[in-house]
Order: structure tokens, then sequence, then C-alpha cells
């Protein structure tokens, strides 16, 4: 899809999505959250776009691209791990079970990449070798390819905070999960990754890495939460043209939110000044980019909704179904 489709419907933006008649609300990087008396979850993602701890911008129709990537997903992995889903009432909204986010994010990771200060190449750069819990060779290229994939694990940070570096060992030592629960979550996802990368390479796309979330639901079972393969908890680069530009040491064809992030880490210390405001051009861009990464890896066509549709209008309707 070209920018000039777009350009359109760079109105429809869903900045927010506060809604007074739903209980509970809470309101996260990108999803804007209510909790029900009866133990479900409604999940509105929104149009926003995190990265460094921060909002960046606002997206058109990035939210239906991540839910409806995580649908695609979550349908495709549930013989791997049960999820929290329970029903797609709306393009941006999923209804799923309230779980207890366990406090460690599960990154997997095939290549040697990454801009965020947690990222292996990052830390690769600044000279270490020895981090999350394996040690990486000396003489790797930024984007290379990895001997296997590994778990990078994180601490799970919430209100904005600021994600740590784990290794298996602090985890188990600072009693963030249970020896049971590091195993099972660490085998789901190194399956789910595994899975991730043959569907995406078949659609002509490289899953470089992606991050997982689990929780337990109120009788303790272990679920896969939030979203799953999609453009922003997951580095997405296009196969055909990934040797050409490793060979001449340029970045991957990305297919994923790194457009805006690289923008940025081009003008600033995204840790510590103040984001340049994101133009116009490069918002449409990266619109353009996440139509694309969905249609890419779903092989569904993705429709623009009439230029006078007001999200939020829309979800209210299509949520108040629920009552």
């Amino acid at each position: 899809m070209d920018i000039a489709d777009l350009a359109p419907h760079a109105h429809q933006v869903l900045r927010e999505a506060t809604l007074p008649e739903w209980p509970n609300h809470y309101r996260g990087k990108v999803r804007d959250n209510y909790d029900l008396p009866d133990g479900r979850r409604i999940l509105i993602t929104t149009d926003r776009i995190s990265a460094f701890d921060r909002a960046l911008a606002a997206i058109p129709f990035k939210g239906q691209v991540l839910t409806q990537t995580a649908r695609f997903w979550f349908e495709r992995t549930g013989d791997i791990c049960p999820n929290h889903v329970l029903a797609y009432p709306d393009p941006n909204v999923v209804i799923g079970r309230r779980l207890t986010i366990l406090p460690v994010e599960i990154v997997v990771r095939g290549y040697l990449a990454g801009t965020t200060s947690t990222s292996i190449l990052t830390r690769y750069r600044a000279g270490e070798r020895a981090m999350y819990g394996h040690h990486l060779p000396d003489g790797m290229r930024p984007n290379q390819r990895l001997p296997e994939a590994i778990i990078t694990p994180t601490t799970k940070a919430f209100d904005g905070g600021h994600d740590e570096p784990l290794s298996e060992a602090e985890i188990l030592d600072q009693g963030l999960l249970t020896a049971a629960q590091w195993r099972t979550v660490s085998e789901a996802a190194l399956a789910l990754f595994a899975r991730g990368q043959e569907v995406a390479a078949e659609r002509g796309l490289i899953l470089a890495d992606t991050k997982y979330e689990f929780g337990t639901d109120a009788e303790g079972n272990l679920l896969l939460a939030d979203e799953i393969h999609t453009p922003d908890s997951s580095r997405y680069w296009f196969a055909q043209s990934y040797a050409a530009r490793f060979e001449a040491g340029t970045a991957p064809e990305s297919c994923d939110k790194d457009v805006v992030r690289n923008w940025v880490v081009a003008r600033c210390d995204p840790y510590v000044d103040p984001i340049p405001e994101i133009p116009g051009a490069v918002v449409l861009e990266t619109a353009a980019i996440y139509i694309r990464a969905y249609e890419t890896i779903t092989g569904e066509r993705f429709t623009l909704p009439d230029p006078a549709e007001v999200p939020l209008e829309r979800i209210r309707r299509n949520l108040a179904a629920l009552v």
C-alpha cells in the first residue's frame, strides 16, 4: 500500500481509548485495558508507538495491524502454548482472560541485532561477550545469524519503567520465577519462535527476534499473554535482500517499527534527549510498513475503512454488544 493511499486516512488515528462506561481502566504504553467483574479483560490496542521507554507518535491503523496480526499467530500456535484470547469484538480489540503477568519478559533472539540498551548488538558493540547467561564469540558482525536461538530475558517494567537484563540464574535466585515456571516458559518460547521463523520463511520474511509475555489465570494455568509475533514485539526482515545487505554491511530491509526507532536514534539519544517531532511523512511511511507487514505475514489484504469512520466510536459500538 502506497503512502498516497494512506494520506486521506491520516486523521483516523486512535491515540487513546478512554471509555468511562467501562470499569477499571488501566492505560499501558500501547493498550488501554478494562477489567470486567467476571474475570475478562478488554484490551484495546491504540495506534501509539512506543520505544526507548517512551511513546513516540501515533501511527494510523497500527493498532488494528497489531491486533489482527496477533490473532493470526495465536490461532496458529495454540497447539504449542495456550493463550489468553476469548473473543475479537472489534478489529482493535481482544477480550482475554485476566492474568497475573509474570515479572519476566522472555526475549528470543536469532540474530545479533537491535537498537535499544538491552539489545545484544548494543551490548556487543560496547565490548560485552558474556550476557544474559550466554557467551557470544568475537568477530561477529551486526545482524549476523546466531549459532542458535537464545533467550535473553529482562525484567517486566510497568508504568513506563525500564527493562533490565536478566539471566536464568538471576531469575531463579531472585525468585522471579520458579524452576518449573522457567522451564515451561523457556521451552514454550523457543518452540513458538521456531514456529514463527518457519511460517515467516514461507512468506519471504526473517523473524530475527521477538518477545513473549506469560501470565497465570485464576486457576494457576500458565498462558501466553499480550501479543505474539507482531511488528511491535518482533523484528522482521525481508529475506530476499538480507544476504546482499549483510555482505554490504547495510541494515536489513525492515518490516517492523525499526523505521521509527532508527529515525529517532539518528537524531538524538532517546534515553536522554527530548524526542524530535516525527514528521507526517515518516508517520505515513511507518503506517505503510505496518500494513505491508500484516499483508505479508497473514497473506490477507488490508482494507482501509471509510474515511468518515471514527475508530473510537466504532469500538464503543462493538463493545456495547458485550453487555
